[in-house]
């Protein structure tokens, strides 16, 4: 029985939301009050059993790179002011896991960009982690990757992570066509990309977190163009699901989606609230601003 060693990252987009911030540093490198978006990924990869990691970047992402190695410099000035809780931070960081880095050429699509990773993971079950997609783990409920690779462990599937999203929210996401199986568990039947709400098949979306056997790169591999000229990621799953089988689970964690402004600032303030160091003095100020907006007409 093969256990899941290994995930994909894509993080070749443009961040062009983010503009003109991501003009010069890969989206996935902004701050989540003081550690990059990637590393909250890596982290939860790394939690989950994760130990090789494929990061597929794109032109100007070298920062990426360069994040998960040696910082000569940076690290002897830390010796030298014998600041060495920060110079074991830094350490940690390059020693977490293996990380390999592989370039996208052209950006054609999500489906495309795990495609890419396909000479290092070879034929081994992986899981893939967007790029911008938080999951901060529950109380008492192990990380959103481990829940998958504990189903794929179990039942020798593929399978993604789904969450029930309002109506007017299905037309941002991949939606799921299903059977019920269990309270949180559903038997993926097709995968619809960006639907309207009513062509959605349910409210079922994916939130950015996959385990995928190796079957999924052949679909990739004969999946033509889609919606923007991009190979789309949930055609592969859909070929996936009518052949191989796919499977789709309900999860136990918070999600923010880092790659939209409001999510972005949501998760800062949020993760802030849980630091010993930022808590009481973010509450402060968010009461303040509490009163601040009440003198407004909303």
């Amino acid at each position: 029985m093969k256990k899941v060693k290994k995930a994909l990252i894509p993080a070749a987009g443009l961040g062009t939301r983010f503009l003109p911030a991501t003009k010069t540093v890969p989206k996935e490198m902004l701050p989540i009050v003081d550690r990059p978006i990637l590393l909250y990924i890596v982290e939860e990869a790394v939690r989950s059993g994760i130990e090789d990691i494929v990061i597929v970047a794109g032109r100007g992402k070298t920062a990426i790179e360069d994040f998960f190695d040696r910082s000569y410099e940076l690290e002897d000035t830390l010796e030298k002011a014998g600041k060495t809780d920060l110079l074991e931070t830094i350490a940690s960081i390059k020693n977490m896991a293996n990380i390999v880095s592989i370039r996208q050429k052209q950006a054609l699509g999500l489906g495309h960009a795990v495609y890419t990773g396909r000479p290092v993971i070879g034929d081994e079950p992986f899981a893939v982690l967007l790029g911008d997609e938080l999951m901060i783990r529950k109380e008492g409920h192990p990380e959103c990757t481990q829940q998958l690779t504990d189903v794929y462990e179990e039942t020798q599937q593929s399978v993604v992570a789904v969450m029930e999203v309002a109506a007017d929210q299905v037309h941002k996401y991949g939606i799921i066509e299903c059977e019920q199986i269990s309270d949180h568990r559903h038997k993926v039947l097709s995968v619809v990309e960006k639907p309207t709400v009513a062509d959605a098949p349910s409210r079922l979306a994916l939130p950015g977190r996959y385990v995928f056997t190796k079957e999924i790169f052949d679909y990739l591999k004969n999946t033509r163009p889609g919606k923007n000229g991009e190979i789309q990621l949930t055609d592969g799953m859909t070929e996936l699901a009518k052949k191989q089988g796919l499977l789709a689970t309900l999860f136990h964690a918070q999600r923010f989606d880092a790659g939209d402004k409001l999510g972005y600032l949501q998760a800062n303030l949020e993760l802030a609230l849980t630091r010993d160091d930022l808590a009481e003095p973010v509450r402060n100020y968010l009461k303040s601003l509490k009163n601040k907006i009440s003198h407004l007409k909303l």
